[in-house]
């Protein structure tokens, strides 16, 4: 019963965007994470940065506004908003290896407890490594938030001891949202900071490889009408 009751994709990233503070900077890394520049709270005043060159990203871009030269680093089309600029690569890798982004928003295949990130090769014979600027920007970013499904398509944990895969980066993870759970790394362990409506603490510790602790009740995501999620 508890395999379908977790967030998708959409909800995964709407979550995480309502969670950046105002004024940030962020990179918005390939998969996943791109999809967080469709649900910025429009309140909040963020910067969004492409590694391929792009500062101040708008929403994707879809009919009329499709620029074929107009792309994000997963290739898909997207809009610019008022005042943005765009650099070739060694600007755009400087910006992230300086330490001037606030938040690298990565996807993962696996993340460790001690927060080490493994999100560019797997052990799948078909698989074609490619770690593009993500060891950059987990190095760079102050801060690293993870998107991914807490399992993987066999039911295998992702959220891990210790990585199986190569790592990206080393001790570089801030906080994790699966599809189950939101989940902080501290010097201390997993902290579970919320979980999604109806997943106990025993399921998730049950799907999870790596110690969670508790120290606190932890907020619990719900959705509201329109399926958007929340802390409640």
């Amino acid at each position: 019963m508890q395999d379908t009751i977790g967030l998708t994709r959409q909800q995964i990233a709407q979550l995480l965007a309502s969670d950046i503070p105002d004024g940030s900077i962020v990179n918005l890394g390939i998969g996943m994470p791109t999809l967080v520049g469709d649900y910025l709270p429009t309140d909040k005043d963020i910067l969004l940065h492409s590694e391929n060159g792009i500062l101040g990203m708008g929403p994707a871009a879809s009919g009329d506004n499709v620029d074929p030269d107009l792309i994000n680093a997963s290739r898909q089309p997207i809009t610019l908003l008022h005042g943005a600029s765009i650099t070739e690569h060694t600007v755009s890798f400087a910006m992230m290896r300086g330490g001037h982004l606030d938040y690298a928003v990565l996807g993962a295949f696996q993340v460790s407890a001690s927060g080490d990130l493994a999100n560019w090769k797997t052990d799948a014979a078909d698989a074609i490594p490619a770690v593009g600027g993500a060891m950059d920007l987990a190095v760079g970013a102050k801060q690293v938030l993870v998107t991914m499904e807490h399992r993987g398509r066999d039911g295998t944990p992702k959220v891990l001891r210790q990585c199986t895969y190569p790592l990206t980066g080393k001790g570089v993870v801030t906080r994790i949202y699966t599809d189950l759970a939101v989940i902080d790394v501290t010097p201390g362990g997993l902290n579970v900071y919320a979980m999604k409506a109806g997943v106990s603490a025993a399921f998730l510790r049950s799907v999870t490889d790596a110690p969670l602790n508790f120290p606190q009740t932890p907020r619990v995501i719900v959705l509201d009408l329109a399926g958007a999620p929340r802390y409640a």
